[in-house]
């Protein structure tokens, strides 16, 4: 099928894909399986005109970089090298980027471990969700990899704008507070620090993708 031809019509609620939103996937044919629900939202984007018959977009992956991943938010490169030695020279003090922003709504910073399954590296991917009102540090305690599935846009996902990053078990990261992302898609079994806001409310948006999206092999 031309590009031209891949356009999918939206409603108020759903987005909009065209060829040029969706220059960097390539199309093959198979049928999208179900959807599994979320829980713990504040509010849901469904996408009524899914058409479950659509061809899946696979997405390349990219090493997550500085440079690369700097609109979304802040890579933590956990083994570089010591910025001063500490401790009577028994420790090495390394700082990391500290973009971190959580008291949106009378919020505060909490800390989690979050224990994660390896899931299949491909996805599918059939959902982002945003926190709008605070950042999201994961630090991997185990040395897992995950995958990163992450977007800009205002009210909803500019897939334009939609990229994957491969996270080595020596990177973290810090999501800014608005970036669309996939839930953690670990790829080894292994426990995350994570560091997020805690308030009043659920600060969590979910979208449904008009099209699921798979990524490019391992």
């Amino acid at each position: 099928r031309s590009w031209e031809s891949l356009e999918t019509s939206a409603t108020a609620s759903s987005l909009s894909v065209d060829a040029a939103g969706l220059s960097s996937l390539v199309w093959r044919g198979s049928d999208m399986p179900r959807r599994r629900s979320s829980v713990m939202i504040v509010s849901i984007n469904p996408n009524p005109a899914m058409n479950t018959e659509q061809p899946f977009g696979i997405l390349a992956c990219q090493p997550l970089t500085a440079h690369a991943f700097s609109l979304y938010g802040e890579v933590l490169d956990l083994f570089a090298p010591a910025h001063q030695s500490i401790n009577q020279g028994t420790s090495g003090r390394l700082d990391l980027p500290a973009g971190l922003d959580m008291a949106g709504d009378q919020g505060q910073a909490v800390l989690a471990v979050f224990h994660a399954l390896a899931q299949n590296p491909e996805g599918p991917c059939h959902m982002l969700e945003r926190h709008q009102l605070g950042s999201q540090t994961f630090v991997p305690l185990t040395g897992a990899r995950c995958r990163l599935l992450v977007a800009l846009g205002h009210d909803q996902p500019d897939l334009r704008t939609l990229k994957c990053f491969e996270v080595t078990g020596q990177q973290g990261f810090t999501l800014h507070k608005g970036t669309w992302h996939h839930p953690l898609m670990a790829l080894d079994n292994g426990a995350f620090l994570v560091l997020e806001r805690r308030g009043l409310s659920v600060d969590c948006e979910i979208h449904s993708l008009p099209l699921s999206v798979r990524l490019s092999p391992l």
